[in-house]
């Protein structure tokens, strides 16, 4: 949970330095009015504190805007959102609220490339549905989408080519895809590290573990990989299994998402005081005993 919790936060702080960036820096964050419109469940409101601790920091104006399951009722929401006239709009979303969101952003005449969404914004299927109303919206992503990594053309020839593709071959490339193709990868590579460590046989969960905690993958691996450019290098440990957490932001231009920034890393300096003070009052409230690390 917590370790969710960092990423949700690290991502959060990206969003307000890309923001800081297209302001001319992030002192010019002083004054701007915010408004975060988010699904009203744990996922939406987790980014709430991280966002009242920054406005306080960078002297931001935030508005939070609630958006009840399942996100189909957004006129009035999108109606504050007119009438508060903000500079940029935070949309924590997913599935149907996100079309959803810019059809009615677009009703009431809001830019949809003032609109920043989480990760969950960054799928074709979220976005496809809203037609062009869409084009301009912005997201968050730990991952490049697309076809052109070589990575993605070996999976299409020798995967998909002989038949053994899972799932339809039009998805190859989106943002869901995309992030299988990460997953597997970053296992496989874990599971090499604990193998180089502990020998060539069946590993237990906990030399797993240490294969994650002790992986690293720099630029010129996934180069070799074929997955350069696909996310950002990463050394793992067990104080930190987020690797840095850096992020790119992608527009969506009507037909793909085209990236608009390069690597943009987290406030460490932020995040993980809070998130590790979080964690320690989960821990004291459940009664559990952290693993130290070594």
């Amino acid at each position: 949970m917590e370790r969710k919790r960092f990423r949700i936060a690290s991502q959060n702080t990206a969003k307000l330095r890309f923001i800081g960036q297209r302001a001319g820096g992030m002192d010019q964050l002083k004054g701007l009015k915010i408004a975060h419109v988010y699904w009203d469940s744990d996922f939406g409101r987790e980014t709430i504190p991280m966002l009242d601790t920054q406005a306080a920091r960078y002297g931001f104006v935030v508005q939070h805007l609630a958006v009840p399951p399942p996100g189909l009722d957004q006129k009035a929401t999108w109606l504050r959102v007119k009438v508060a006239q903000p500079d940029w709009i935070i949309l924590r979303s997913s599935g149907v609220m996100t079309w959803t969101a810019l059809k009615e952003a677009a009703q009431v005449g809001v830019p949809r490339d003032k609109i920043v969404g989480a990760a969950s914004v960054c799928t074709e299927q979220d976005v496809v549905p809203a037609g062009e109303v869409a084009i301009g919206v912005i997201c968050t992503t730990w991952y490049g989408t697309g076809t052109h990594f070589p990575l993605v053309q070996d999976i299409l020839t020798y995967v998909y080519g002989r038949g053994k593709g899972a799932g339809p071959e039009q998805d190859v490339g989106t943002a869901p895809w995309i992030r299988g193709v990460v997953r597997g990868l970053l296992t496989a590579e874990a599971l090499r590290t604990a193998m180089r460590h502990f020998g060539h046989q069946p590993l237990t969960g906990a030399q797993v573990q240490w294969g994650f905690e002790h992986l690293t993958l720099t630029a010129g691996y996934l180069k070799e990989l074929g997955a350069e450019g696909l996310f950002s290098p990463l050394t793992l440990s067990c104080r930190d299994h987020g690797g840095g957490g850096s992020v790119k932001f992608q527009q969506w231009n009507g037909t793909q998402w085209t990236p608009i920034s390069d690597w943009i890393a987290p406030d460490q300096a932020l995040v993980p005081p809070l998130v590790e003070a979080a964690a320690a009052r989960y821990a004291q409230e459940k009664g559990i005993t952290p693993r130290a690390c070594p």
